[in-house]
Formats: structure tokens, sequence, C-alpha cells
């Protein structure tokens, strides 16, 4: 069977929610409100399109000279733990990142990891390396695509590590969110940040989701279904989806501190409604930019400081969500089912 076509991302819609006037917080974001606003972070997708059969793909998260001899602190939470976020036990017992963050659909998740090996062996500094552990995170697009078909090869993964790159990102129906649902909508990638002091010095907090999981959408405290917003309401499916939600920032935190970041990421989708079902691996991932070992740079902050940055990631998490619902494209799977968009218009309507 031939490969889908690759698709390159469209261009970033102009209905974001702070666009709307749906921004979350009162914490100012960074230039570009997205993850890559933390200096030193790249995102790259690859997007996988074969209309009705394939909707699917690999994003690429890739921090700046992480690798097995530059390890960055992390941390990670599960909040419910059926999924395959691989690397995890080894993340959590160490506290450190040594790969990019490869995002994509649960049964291709295997290969991608293998391929981010490869590469990750190519890079310099890898000459040596004699383990690594690759870091891969995955949401059930089966729904919307022919998850069994494993349509992510090795080029696909080289593709988003190798164009990943800084400024706004491509968000909705990109990369490894192509396939994805949400709260009875089209989901797929949403992004968002927040900028803040912090003992004295502005850092910044980047989050992307990978949204794929169900419950009922709450926007400002109300609940919207898609027949609020004039969307034919779809017949109910398992909760098997999962969320990816992965933190970037440049705060002198160690990976204790991180972890109490990730965790806090996965308490956020409880803002927007998430059921938290049976089915759905809710995931959060956290790291910083500055290398383990790093001598030089500000002393790590102490816990009773963070409250700001931990408000301001609420926010974010909240805000990255409805991203990935507003700007998504209708799609529609090869076993019929179709998902919808958050329509902006409506949506204002409904929210007076």
């Amino acid at each position: 069977m031939p490969d889908p076509p690759l698709s390159s991302p469209s261009p970033e819609v102009p209905r974001r929610a702070r666009e709307l006037g749906l921004g979350v917080g009162e914490v100012t974001t960074g230039p570009h409100n997205t993850f890559t606003d933390v200096p030193g972070i790249r995102v790259g997708h690859t997007t996988l399109v074969d209309a009705p059969r394939v909707h699917s793909g690999v994003t690429a998260i890739v921090p700046d000279g992480v690798g097995p001899a530059s390890p960055l602190p992390a941390g990670v939470f599960v909040g419910n733990g059926y999924g395959k976020l691989l690397g995890s036990t080894q993340l959590a017992e160490l506290g450190a990142l040594e790969t990019p963050v490869l995002l994509t659909s649960t049964l291709s998740a295997f290969r991608v990891a293998d391929a981010l090996v490869g590469w990750m062996l190519e890079q310099p500094g890898t000459a040596d390396a004699r383990s690594l552990n690759p870091v891969v995170g995955e949401c059930n697009d089966g729904l919307l695509s022919d998850i069994r078909s494993r349509p992510v090869h090795e080029k696909h993964v080289r593709s988003a590590l190798e164009t990943a790159h800084s400024g706004p990102v491509p968000e909705g129906c990109v990369g490894g969110g192509t396939g994805l649902t949400a709260l009875g909508f089209k989901s797929g990638i949403g992004t968002s940040s927040r900028r803040l002091p912090l003992a004295g010095r502005e850092v910044t907090l980047g989050v992307l989701v990978q949204a794929n999981f169900g419950g009922t959408l709450r926007i400002l405290g109300r609940a919207i279904t898609p027949a609020d917003v004039g969307l034919p309401t779809a017949a109910p499916v398992p909760d098997t989806g999962s969320c990816m939600i992965v933190t970037a920032t440049d705060a002198p935190l160690d990976a204790r501190q991180l972890t109490r970041l990730a965790r806090r990421a996965v308490y956020a989708l409880a803002r927007v409604g998430a059921a938290y079902g049976h089915g759905s691996g809710d995931y959060g991932l956290a790291f910083g930019t500055r290398p383990l070992g790093t001598p030089a740079g500000p002393a790590v902050v102490p816990d009773d400081t963070l409250d700001p940055v931990f408000s301001a990631l609420l926010d974010a998490v909240e805000e990255a969500v409805l991203n990935s619902l507003l700007t998504a494209t209708t799609t529609t799977g090869p076993y019929g089912d179709t998902r919808h968009p958050l329509p902006a218009a409506p949506l204002l309507a409904v929210l007076g």
C-alpha cells in the first residue's frame, strides 16, 4: 500500500481563542502565544492526509542541543495511564530528557520511537552513546483515520525533526493532531504561552497539547455541546482518546518542580470539561531549557515562589485546548464518522 501524501501544514487560521476575545487569564503571552516563545524550542509537523482513509502524522518538539550528553531537567505526571508515553519511566526516575519529544498516533508510536533513535544517533555528540531514551507520546486517531495502516514512517519522522522551526506554530489538523477529536468536536494540536516575572527575572512558559479526550466542553463556566453551536450531534463513541500536554520553560526549575508543573497541566483539563475517562491516557510532561549540570545561571527558585507559574500554566493549557478546537477543520474518516471544529461565530453568539 503506497504511503499517503505529505500535506503541508495550512497557514494559521486567524480564529484563535485570544483573537475572539476568549484569551484566558491576565498574564501576558509571548510574542506569538505559542510553545516556541520559549527560547531555544522548535516545533515541526509532518501531516498525512489521504481522505477519507488516513488523517494522521507526527509532531516534533525539538529543544536546542538536547542529547544524552546534554539532557534537560524534566518531569512527568500520569493522570490516567491508559496510553503509551514511551520513555516515561526513565524520565520519571532520572528527571532527565535526552531527546526531542514526538507526538503521533497510537499504533505508529513504536515506529516513531525507532526512527527517533536512528536520527539521534546521527547527531553531533552521540558517537559514544550506548543507551538512549526516546520520548514519544500518542493519541488514538482511529475514529477518523485507518489506524491499523500505521501510516507514519521513518521519513515522516525525520521530516518533522528536520523542518522544526521557531516562530508561529501551525495548530489544529496538523502533525500528530490531524485525526483527533475532543469534547465532541474536531480537535488537534493547540498551543499557548505566558510570560511573567519570577524571582527577579522574566520567564516564559509554553504549552502544546495533543487534544483527543472526552467530556463536555466548558467555556466561561458554560457547557457547550455541538448542538448548542448548530452542529450535528455525533453518535457516542468509547473514550479511547488521550491527551498529551507538553510544557517547556526557561524558568530555573529542577526536575521535581517540573513534575509539579506536569501535574497541574493535567489538572487544567478539568477547566475545559475533560471527563478523564477509562480509556483516555492523560499525560503531562514538563521540561526546562537549561541543561542539567550547567554551573552558570540563576539558582533554582524556591517552591513557595511558584504559585504565579502554576496559575499561568493552568491558563495556558485551557487556552491551548480552545485553540486546538477553533483551528481544526471538518474531517470525515474512513468509516463515515465526521467531526466539526468549534465554530467561532455561533460560539460567540451562544456566549453572548
